[in-house]
């Protein structure tokens, strides 16, 4: 009677062990993974209307926001962006010329 008691006392631990790894490795989860999970699906759900007028409303106004101001645009980047533009316009010239 001694080892039944014994063995219910066991599985009763064993049982409530496990259930709480269980939760732990659940709350770890959803701490850790669950935020990158659910921008993965948001660059994944590009096709879903909701998440493209998100994504479009975000765009304007930001676009709204850079009107704003006085200058879009720092000194580095213009100029970046100017010989990028020029490079392309080289690149599209030699296109004409073939």
């Amino acid at each position: 009677m001694d080892q039944k008691g014994n063995l219910k006392i066991f599985f009763i631990k064993l049982v409530s062990v496990t259930f709480a790894i269980i939760i732990i490795i659940n709350v770890i989860f959803n701490l850790i993974f669950a935020d990158k999970i659910e921008k993965i699906d948001q660059i994944l759900s590009l096709d879903k209307s909701k998440f493209r007028n998100e994504l479009r409303e975000k765009i304007r106004n930001e676009i709204r926001n850079g009107l704003e101001k006085d200058k879009i645009l720092n000194e580095e980047d213009k100029i970046l962006l100017y010989n990028l533009y020029k490079k392309i316009e080289q690149e599209f010239k030699e296109i004409e010329n073939r």
